[in-house]
């Protein structure tokens, strides 16, 4: 993600894909077993961050924040689960007036991105949410998705509520449209008063706050809030640690002046060594999307909000007043400038070696950072080092793939990127294929099925539906009245405090439709399409105060 905090998702497992000239060399550890002319090379990574600069805002504006991110295949070829790399993304954190003097580090970061637990994966990216509670005691990516999959141990699972009756979201990430190469996909969190403060929290006497941070999306068929993250997300370890009281994201605003970076932690890398001595890397084929002029447009209109964006609006309309559209007061609305420069760390290096050991791209070699107006950023290439391919819907800019260790006038060590005619045969680099990963079956998302559980009772009034996604996944679903998800049962809310949660989502489903703006929209590029099997209708008579809940996702049979 982005900078989407991978660090936390699940550990190194999988597959490394990609054999040489039919001598494979991944195993269960992706460990390199050479063979034929690819003698020498040895298996590497490609890892690092690309580095967008963007200017400070207000700290008045502290009611979250929008942006549109270019969606894109980043490689060529699905590699296999140890592919993990985000697309440009933030990290939300809680807005503080000193930093507390003990470790804490809690946010919202997710964004669009390949994951090592993705168990659906294909070129296209997929959006999770990415809700971090303090020091990853738990996160949460979505409706039914967070730490680990032992439903014994939630943590995070039900840590986000369903609130759209219009899409569906598997816990497996939720899915764009197959093919989607450079549209924008507009989303951001703003928080909504769906629920009160409360004065006791899991039974102690810790403040729980009454912010629900909720995701906005602004897709080319589907646009409105989808789910939010309960109040109890952030605060459920304050009640074992109260020091924590206050701090975190159920109470606190949020920091408007946040980081813009794309997070990438493995891209398949392979390194061989000439008869000279010289160290030599090819990586696998990555990728960036390309206008017609030639240039990458990757983030656009980055903004920042205060309460008057929605939120006065409607905890007015909650207390009596007129309906709240649900669009985006832009008076209360700061954008963010992009000065036109970035850095990058993405760097080449041996598995398992250590800092020093990991060298730089010369990156400005062939991409310079580009603020192509005051809000929207990306590259402009220089194609004479890296290449064109595709063209009218999809085309797309390759990063050169074979490179060269040398030193910089100041003595450091950098990766230049060469012809492959550059490259020594004896490295073995050229004789490497890179191939799409060939997934077997994956264990599939089953959510509990004991008929005592907060799944069967009260459970739900409609269903088993099924859907088959561009993923090649099918899942299963069921409505459920709003307050009666599982989320909502586990959420530390009384009876009469989930009745009038669903009150207020009553009132949104009347009045909140999804074909009509509630974020603002950008004023370069098209949008990116959700999956279209995603897209569901209520039964009828469930149009108002019901959502549809995923409870299995598995490969086709």
């Amino acid at each position: 993600m982005a900078g989407k905090g991978f660090s936390h998702v699940l550990g190194l497992s999988g597959l490394l894909a990609f054999v040489m000239l039919g001598h494979p060399i991944w195993t269960a550890r992706g460990e390199v077993r050479a063979g034929g002319n690819a003698e020498g090379a040895r298996q590497g990574v490609l890892a690092g961050y690309l580095l967008i600069a963007n200017e400070r805002v207000p700290e008045t504006f502290d009611a979250g924040f929008s942006m549109y991110v270019a969606a894109w295949p980043l490689l060529k070829a699905y590699p296999g689960p140890r592919f993990q790399s985000g697309l440009p993304g933030t990290w939300m954190f809680a807005k503080w007036d000193d930093p507390p003097p003990f470790k804490l580090y809690s946010c919202i970061e997710g964004g669009l991105g390949w994951w090592r637990d993705t168990r659906f994966a294909t070129e296209t990216p997929k959006f999770i949410m990415g809700g971090v509670a303090p020091n990853f005691y738990q996160w949460a990516n979505g409706p039914g998705a967070g730490k680990g999959r032992d439903w014994s141990r939630p943590l995070g699972k039900y840590g986000v509520a369903q609130l759209s009756p219009w899409v569906l979201w598997p816990p497996d990430g939720l899915n764009l449209k197959q093919g989607t190469c450079g549209e924008l996909f507009g989303y951001g969190y703003l928080p909504l008063p769906l629920t009160k403060k409360k004065a006791m929290t899991a039974g102690k006497k810790v403040t729980t706050g009454d912010q629900c941070w909720t995701l906005f999306l602004n897709t080319a068929n589907f646009k409105g809030p989808v789910a939010f993250f309960l109040p109890f997300f952030w605060s459920e370890l304050a009640a074992k640690d109260p020091r924590l009281e206050g701090l975190l994201l159920d109470s606190r605003g949020s920091n408007p002046n946040r980081a813009l970076q794309m997070e990438t932690q493995y891209i398949p890398a392979v390194l061989g060594i000439g008869s000279d001595g010289v160290t030599y890397a090819r990586i696998t084929p990555t990728c960036f999307p390309c206008n017609a002029n030639g240039e990458s447009v990757l983030v656009h209109r980055v903004t920042s909000y205060s309460r008057k964006a929605l939120w006065d609006a409607v905890k007015a309309w909650f207390e009596g007043g007129p309906p709240a559209s649900g669009r985006i007061d832009e008076q209360g609305a700061v954008l963010h400038k992009f000065p036109g420069h970035g850095g990058a760390t993405w760097s080449i290096y041996p598995e398992g070696a250590a800092q020093e050991e990991r060298f730089n791209l010369a990156w400005t070699e062939f991409a310079k950072p580009t603020a192509f107006d005051d809000y929207t950023f990306g590259y402009r290439w220089n194609f004479e080092v890296a290449g064109k391919d595709g063209s009218g819907s999809c085309a797309l800019v390759t990063l050169p793939e074979y490179y060269r260790l040398v030193k910089k006038s100041n003595k450091s060590l950098q990766w230049m990127p060469i012809r492959v005619d550059e490259v020594p045969a004896e490295t073995g680099l050229t004789a490497v294929r890179f191939h799409r990963y060939v997934r077997q079956s994956p264990q599939p998302y089953v959510t509990p099925e004991d008929p005592d559980s907060c799944w069967k009772k009260p459970g739900p009034v409609a269903g088993p539906f099924q859907v088959e996604l561009g993923d090649g996944s099918v899942v299963t679903y069921y409505w459920y009245r709003f307050a009666d998800q599982p989320a909502l049962l586990n959420a530390d809310l009384t009876d009469e405090e989930r009745e009038a949660l669903q009150a207020r989502v009553e009132l949104l489903h009347r009045h909140w439709k999804k074909d009509r703006d509630f974020l603002p929209p950008p004023t370069v590029g098209k949008l990116a399409e959700l999956d279209p099997a995603l897209l569901v209708t209520p039964p009828p008579g469930l149009e108002v105060g019901y959502v549809p809940i995923v409870t299995r996702q598995s490969a086709k049979e």
